[in-house]
């Protein structure tokens, strides 16, 4: 007996007609994975004998499916003249267990169909099969023959229905299972919080995990834990994430790699990217793919733009390949930081990779070109994609919304419809915001009573914040009121600053006074509210009231966030704020400014210096307005780069109005497109017009 489990080759024909030796022997050859030797015993059995008997080819079965041959497995079980219980479910398991789910699922089925009762491990193999396939209905139907059976009190059956239902999104039905198992082991309470984080019921996971230490259930593996950090990432539950990481040291499981991957997972979307670091400075080992797209995304998350490239720089002299997930979150942080340079040679890094195929880097630059100011290149990314999802098109509703493109983007939905797609959340918040910059009202409402009724898509706060924003725009302000009155939800921060804004435009005191109190409720920090509120009195002449309202604002010790503009010229970005003479070439920017103002009042310009909310002289007024942010970085740009480029200038807060009739002369006598993005749209101006008609 020693010496055939050794490994010899060569049986004498006695020994051969033993069944249960040899069955010993082809077990051995399956826990060593040694197909070779396996198949070898196989050609003497049959060169000696012809077909074996089914209890040593049932054991053959076993061995394949092991060593993940489960089609000469199939060859084999086709060929025996006689088939038992044993084989039936040495076959079903053996394709599941190969992830050949659909020959599993079929296999069960002929098992029946041949008077067959399942054992408990065809019917788990069975379930399981019907979780990874997403087969709902196959699912319920091993449910029903379970209960049948009496099968479905059985631990090992219960567990993987639990999982099933949870893995098909129904976790109603597997928290009822879950519920009625008499005992709860190991297996149970894996699939139960895995079921809840990959189904978005991150808190009810980690509730999960916590009733599974009251129970007493402290052998926990690797999948438990992964789970249960994905579920505190995305709860951002960073202290509960660290006890977590915790327990792994604990327990040793902290040099796993996909362990050590979940950990740097948790921590950056909690936005702890120092603990992140950490995990993998301590671990040469930890420096993969998987890790550093997560300390990339994180980085980007936090606005940590430039900590992000020294990552994907250094992952790359390590010799790692960025993926489709490193691209996205790299390509992401550019279309943020509006850094067309590093967006667009990432873009050709794509290329060389041969990753441009994938729908979602393909969405990723349709966003990024867009938000640099870029739209044509946007369009044209959005056509050149082949495979058009969701996201995609999100994305470019999205870009024709931020780029006051309505009736485009109205089109563009209208297609996404056509082709079968389905509109989210987001899709409507894009929609919506474009019916608002486009002056679009009308048909902005149709839409957003549509989205319940036609799409079932319950509106959010930011949809009724757009309407708020969409109506006030339009000056349709008494609507915005009694929309608001009607709303079954209180308005965001977004949804009162947006009417106090309309307010200011249109001189309404009382409405705007009550959308200031209700704003400064909800963001008492917020110095953007008195300005508005002030720029509202100063429209009607109340200088008394800016007083009391600046007044306030200095006593409240309020930051005013400044204004600032910032443009690329070779590779660098300048930052200028308003009345900004720090840069190094202040005299040349200061000349070219002067002359600007010469040429656009010889093309009609007139300075509007009641867009100011101060009381002061209109010769200072207009020097404040020359001296805008925007406008500073557009005269660098107009002596900095060539006549063959746009300028495309980024600013954190609203363009002023005077500043928006400068532009579009300025535009007229420098023959030069010029983009400006400000704090919610982009305007193209060319010769003397504006992309937006002069409705934003």
């Amino acid at each position: 007996m020693t010496k055939l489990l050794k490994g010899q080759l060569w049986r004498p024909p006695e020994v051969l007609r033993e069944p249960i030796l040899l069955a010993q022997l082809i077990q051995s050859y399956a826990r060593a994975g040694d197909l070779n030797r396996g198949k070898q015993l196989h050609g003497i059995l049959i060169s000696n004998g012809g077909v074996p008997s089914t209890f040593v080819a049932n054991h053959l079965l076993n061995m394949y499916c092991k060593c993940g041959q489960v089609d000469d497995a199939a060859n084999l079980f086709d060929g025996m003249p006689q088939r038992n219980l044993v084989s039936w479910t040495a076959m079903v398991s053996g394709f599941a267990q190969n992830r050949k789910f659909l020959e599993a699922l079929r296999t069960f089925s002929s098992m029946c169909a041949a008077g067959f009762k399942p054992t408990q491990f065809a019917f788990s193999s069975a379930i399981q099969a019907s979780a990874y396939c997403s087969s709902l209905g196959s699912g319920r139907q091993m449910h029903c023959l379970s209960l049948k059976l009496g099968f479905d009190c059985e631990l090992f059956v219960a567990s993987n229905l639990a999982d099933m239902y949870s893995k098909c999104g129904l976790l109603i039905d597997a928290c009822r299972m879950f519920d009625e198992m008499p005992t709860k082991d190991e297996v149970a309470w894996t699939a139960m919080i895995d079921g809840y984080a990959k189904n978005g019921s991150l808190e009810e996971a980690i509730l999960a995990f916590r009733e599974m230490f009251r129970e007493g259930m402290v052998v926990i593996d690797q999948h438990v834990f992964c789970s249960t950090l994905s579920a505190s990432g995305g709860l951002r539950a960073g202290q509960f994430g660290s006890g977590l990481h915790s327990c792994i040291v604990k327990l040793g499981y902290e040099s796993e790699a996909f362990i050590q991957n979940a950990v740097i997972d948790m921590y950056s979307k909690t936005g702890d990217m120092e603990s992140a670091s950490a995990v993998v400075r301590m671990d040469s080992k930890s420096w993969n793919v998987v890790s550093c797209s997560a300390l990339i995304d994180g980085y980007i998350e936090v606005n940590c733009t430039k900590e992000a490239l020294r990552i994907y720089v250094e992952s790359q002299r390590r010799g790692i390949k960025p993926n489709e997930f490193t691209f996205s979150s790299m390509i992401k942080g550019c279309a943020a930081q509006a850094v067309l340079e590093e967006g667009s040679q990432l873009h050709a890094q794509v290329i060389k990779c041969s990753l441009i195929k994938d729908p979602f880097i393909a969405s990723t630059l349709i966003d990024m070109y867009g938000k640099c100011g870029l739209l044509g290149s946007s369009i044209q990314m959005f056509d050149e994609t082949q495979n058009l999802t969701e996201i995609a098109w999100n994305s470019i509703v999205g870009v024709l919304s931020q780029h006051g493109r309505g009736k485009e983007a109205i089109r563009a939905f209208d297609t996404m419809i056509s082709r079968g797609m389905r509109p989210n959340h987001i899709t409507f918040v894009n929609l919506l915001m474009a019916c608002s910059h486009s002056g679009l009202v009308e048909e902005g409402l149709d839409y957003f009573y549509s989205m319940s009724k036609t799409y079932s898509v319950e509106p959010r706060e930011e949809h009724y914040s757009c309407i708020i924003d969409m109506l006030g725009r339009a000056g349709r302000l008494k609507e915005a009121e009694e929309f608001i009155c009607r709303m079954p939800i209180k308005p965001n921060a977004y949804g009162w600053c947006s009417l106090l804004g309309a307010c200011r435009v249109r001189g309404n005191k009382k409405l705007g006074e009550s959308a200031a109190e209700n704003l400064m409720k909800l963001e008492p920090n917020n110095s953007g509210i008195h300005i508005l509120l002030s720029g509202m009195y100063a429209s009607l002449g109340r200088w008394e009231d800016v007083k009391a309202v600046r007044k306030l604002l200095r006593d409240s010790r309020v930051k005013k966030l400044p204004g600032f503009s910032w443009v690329e010229v070779n590779n660098k970005t300048h930052v200028f704020g308003s009345e900004d003479w720090s840069h190094p070439q202040q005299e040349k920017i200061y000349e070219k400014l002067e002359e600007l103002s010469i040429r656009i009042r010889e093309a009609g310009y007139v300075p509007n210096t009641a867009s100011l909310s101060c009381n002061l002289e209109d010769s200072l007024k207009e020097r404040l307005l020359l001296h805008h942010s925007e406008r500073i970085a557009v005269a660098f740009a107009l002596i900095s780069m060539p006549a063959t480029k746009p300028i495309i200038v980024k600013k954190n807060l609203r363009v002023c109005v005077d500043c928006h009739s400068a532009m579009k002369l300025i535009s007229k006598v420098e023959r030069r497109e010029i983009i400006i993005r400000d704090n919610a749209r982009f305007h193209h101006f060319a010769p003397g017009l504006c992309s937006c008609g002069d409705y934003w």
